[in-house]
Parts: C-alpha cells; sequence; structure tokens
C-alpha cells in the first residue's frame, strides 16, 4: 500500500479485508488468485493492471486512450505503489467480460479509413466476432501473449476443459522462455495445477499463501466427481449426509 494514500474503510474497495494490510511479492511466473465471488480478486486484479500502465476496460498499451467497454477509475489503485524488478516491455489485461467489446473495438478500426495497418494481425488474422467465444479466447491468448506482463481475470469463462488444457501449455511455454509473467484470477481447479505457481487465497482477513489441494475449488470439484450422490443428498437437502 501507498503510505500516503487513504481508503474509507467504510466503503468499496476499502471495505475489502485484504486492503488494510496489503503487501505482495510475486516471486514465480505465474501467481494465481483465488477466493470466493465479491473476495476482491478482480479488483486487486484491475488495480495492478492500472497501475502496469495497461488499461482498466482490457487490452495492450495500444488501447490505453480507447473508450471501450468500461470506464470507471481504479480507487484501489490509486492508493497502491508497485515495483518492478525489470519492467516488462509488453503486456495484456485479458478481462473476459469484456472481450465482445475488445471484439468490437477491432471492428471498428477495420472500418476507421484513418486507421493504418491490419487491426486483426496480433489476433488471430480475422475478425474475433467471426470466431465462437472460445475460440476467440484462443486466438487472443495464442496470437497476443509472447513476451511480457499478463494479467487474466477468469480466462477458462469459455473455456472447455480440454481448451484449459490448451491454455496451461501456452502459459509453458510463454514462461520457459523466461521473459513472461502470468497474474490469473481463477476459479477452475484445472489452470490451479501449474507446476511450481503461487496460489493467493482471497478468503481470510488478509492474502495468504495456499496449496492446490488446501483451495476451496480443488477439494469441492474432488469430493463432487469422487462422490456426486454424497453431494447430491447434500443439494437435495436431505437429513442422510455422508
Amino acid at each position: 500500500m501507498n503510505p500516503d494514500a487513504e481508503l474509507d474503510t467504510s466503503c468499496f474497495p476499502g471495505n475489502l479485508p485484504f486492503t488494510r494490510d496489503l503487501h505482495l511479492d510475486f516471486d514465480s511466473p505465474v501467481t494465481f488468485f483465488v477466493g470466493e465471488n465479491g473476495s476482491g480478486k478482480s479488483t486487486l486484479l484491475e488495480a495492478i493492471a492500472v497501475l502496469a500502465g495497461l488499461p482498466i476496460a482490457g487490452g495492450g498499451t495500444n488501447e490505453t486512450g480507447e473508450r471501450h467497454g468500461i470506464q470507471e477509475q481504479s480507487v484501489l489503485a490509486e492508493a497502491l505503489r508497485m515495483a518492478f524488478a525489470k519492467r516488462p516491455k509488453d503486456g495484456y489485461f485479458f478481462r473476459a467480460e469484456l472481450q465482445a467489446h475488445f471484439a468490437s473495438l477491432l471492428d471498428q478500426r477495420r472500418n476507421d479509413p484513418e486507421f493504418r495497418g491490419n487491426p486483426y494481425r496480433r489476433y488471430g488474422g480475422q475478425s474475433l466476432h467471426t470466431m465462437s467465444h472460445g475460440e476467440a479466447f484462443l486466438s487472443v491468448m495464442q496470437n497476443r501473449f509472447t513476451g511480457g506482463l499478463f494479467i487474466l481475470d477468469e480466462p477458462e469463462s469459455a473455456l472447455s476443459p480440454q481448451r484449459q488444457l490448451t491454455l496451461l501449455a501456452l502459459m509453458y511455454d510463454r514462461v520457459r522462455d523466461g521473459n513472461t509473467q502470468f497474474i490469473v484470477a481463477t476459479h477452475s481447479p484445472v489452470l490451479l495445477t501449474y507446476p511450481g505457481s503461487t496460489i493467493v487465497s482471497f478468503d481470510n482477513q488478509s492474502l495468504q499463501p495456499i496449496s492446490l489441494m488446501d483451495t476451496k475449488h480443488f477439494q469441492i470439484t474432488h469430493g463432487i466427481l469422487s462422490r456426486p450422490e454424497a453431494y447430491w443428498k447434500h443439494l437435495r437437502g436431505s437429513d442422510d449426509e455422508s
């Protein structure tokens, strides 16, 4: 936290428990944020993106001045201070819920007579609207994620389990080159299996590292797949629970 900044603890985002004593080191090339809905994962991810010079609505540095998606400011970013051991030359903020807006932005550029070049060149060579939701997600990831800082908010939302494995393989290849870092907010236990990653839990008063098998994402998914009948007794309201 910036010692000179003050957040109002009676309202958002100052009322998020982790903001009261926030200090977080990114020591591994892949860091995951996990926690229940409303725990603040996306809020912190958004603030990090803004501090890294990326547009709040998603995209790369070329989209910083564009007006697509949301236009609000990150109050949390104004209260944080972030330091880079080595500032990345490139980066991208992937916001799953706003990728349709981003696809429309590329189409607008294609129809703008003053825009020079091919707006689809770095995103698969064609309009993202011509692909399925999941295909468009992967096209951005495969073509845009090269070397740099990549911040992803729930990238699994349009990806099948098989395509989540494709994303993991892509992340591994990029990290292996030594010039790439990923910070990912996710609910996917598949993504959380990335070897050597750091998983940060937002489910307590302060941010804490957690192992894959200790996350609720893993425990619930493993439990219901291993013993679906026991979970369904609970879901049906049965008194005979295992």
